[in-house]
């Protein structure tokens, strides 16, 4: 059983790890073609938060919101194959906050061919987003040590 909960893990960290590795490849000095696709949303969500926080907001750099990404997803993968909760917690963290920004089906009318592929994909991260929940479910349901029963030794007169 402990060989196929690591091979799973493997499998599931592979996910992040390889794409972690690919951004990174791509990054460069401009941050590669994810700091121009979140370029635009990046800008939506830094107008909106200095409309309801005033103009004192920091500016959200593109290029650094993609290297975070690329950070939490070596690194939470990395620590998940291990079984580590840090690393499924990092794992969260990081589809909580990327998975609403680059999947904005919300943002399309039903029926464009734009909304279904944005729609598929923001599932696909919810989907992964519960496995990371199982996980660390069935990791805290599991008692650590399991007691054993101490036999009552016999008096001897």
């Amino acid at each position: 059983m402990g060989f196929f909960s690591f091979l799973g893990r493997v499998l599931f960290a592979s996910l992040f790890i390889l794409s972690a590795w690919q951004m990174f490849d791509d990054f460069g000095d401009d941050g590669g073609p994810a700091t121009k696709e979140l370029a635009p949303k990046l800008a939506i969500v830094q107008n909106y938060l200095a409309t309801k926080l005033g103009n004192g907001v920091q500016n959200i750099d593109v290029r650094h919101f993609v290297a975070a990404s690329i950070v939490l997803k070596g690194l939470g993968g990395f620590l998940f194959v291990f079984g580590s909760s840090l690393g499924a917690y990092i794992l969260l963290y990081h589809l909580a906050y990327t998975t609403p920004l680059l999947y904005d089906f919300y943002n399309y009318k039903y029926g464009e061919p734009a909304f279904f592929a944005a729609l598929q994909e923001f599932l696909q991260c919810v989907a992964l987003l519960g496995a990371l929940l199982f996980f660390l479910g069935m990791r805290n349901s599991i008692p650590r040590k399991q007691l054993r029963k101490k036999t009552p030794k016999t008096k001897t007169v």
